[in-house]
């Protein structure tokens, strides 16, 4: 057995999903987060057909039902709201379009500011000005006031909803994109490649986007927070998504008048969206650190330990 032999299962290097996986499992907060969204996801995509008919039934001799009474069904521990339909199946319902909207104003704002950003930073002084100018007049405006002023012209849909989130949002990645490009187009790997011959379409997307990539997922995450938030308010003033759609935002509105004496109306949507944002700012606490080369050593240190 030669001594090559013997030293190649030592220098072999596990997965990037299975280190990650063992980063996730170092920081328990983390890993609770991620479960806890995962659960999330498949109800979005599952709640509609497995609980729809629930959500939509009425019941008026249940009307405002109290939580916790097991005497009726597990499906309605939770309460019932002031047309008796059970709390627990509105909420898995509502988690689709609530998520819906979220990400789709995700998708749309980081790419478009990702495109942006890249052109921004790369280009030249006058393709620079032209593009800074642009985010600036968007962010000169409160994003919920640009939101109340086309939600009112265009009329409340998902889609006029999740294109208007999306404009409020494209700044934020374009300038992130933009320093983070203007800093990489100066390191040594990005001026070989350019002396090499490459072109600048080949060295934003082939080398400097890859760098980027990090940063900006992690920025996704967290702002898939705030537009979920955003969603909320705005369908909490009455200017969001309308019924017979819903959303945890509209399910609070749709409380709010019955506080004093149906408390559980609007907790149990407000609930599901505190505990979705903290799980996101968790989840994105954890990237930013896992996606570091400088700082991940810490989670893979603790990932060996435990595993």
């Amino acid at each position: 057995m030669t001594l090559q032999t013997i030293d190649a299962p030592l220098l072999e290097e596990p997965s990037f999903l299975k280190r990650m996986g063992r980063m996730l499992w170092a920081d328990k907060f983390a890993l609770c987060a991620a479960i806890f969204l995962l659960v999330i996801l498949v109800l979005a995509i599952i709640g509609p057909h497995w609980m729809g008919d629930l959500a939509t039934k009425q019941n008026l001799r249940g009307r405002n039902a109290a939580p916790f009474d097991w005497s009726r069904g597990w499906v309605w521990w939770m309460g019932a709201d002031a047309l008796g339909r059970p709390l627990l199946a509105r909420i898995v319902v509502a988690t689709q379009n609530t998520l819906m909207v979220a990400a789709g104003a995700v998708a749309i704002s980081s790419i478009t500011g990702t495109l942006l950003g890249l052109i921004a930073g790369f280009s030249s002084p006058r393709v620079n000005q032209i593009i800074m100018r642009l985010a600036d007049v968007i962010m000169s405006f409160p994003s919920l006031l640009i939101a109340v002023i086309v939600l009112y012209v265009l009329g409340a849909s998902i889609l006029n909803l999740m294109l208007v989130l999306a404009i409020t949002r494209i700044p934020v990645y374009l300038r992130t994109t933009r320093a983070e490009v203007l800093e990489i187009r100066e390191r040594m790997f990005v001026q070989a490649a350019r002396v090499m011959g490459a072109s600048s379409k080949r060295i934003l997307f082939r080398h400097i986007l890859p760098v980027v990539l990090p940063t900006l997922t992690t920025l996704a995450t967290l702002d898939f927070a705030y537009v979920m938030l955003a969603e909320s308010a705005l369908s909490f003033l009455g200017i969001g998504i309308q019924p017979p759609e819903i959303t945890w935002g509209l399910m609070i509105a749709q409380g709010r008048q019955y506080l004093q004496n149906a408390w559980w109306l609007s907790f149990w949507p407000g609930l599901a969206i505190i505990l979705t944002t903290m799980s996101l700012n968790l989840l994105s606490n954890w990237m930013r650190i896992a996606l570091d080369p400088v700082q991940r050593w810490r989670l893979e240190m603790k990932g060996r330990k435990n595993g």
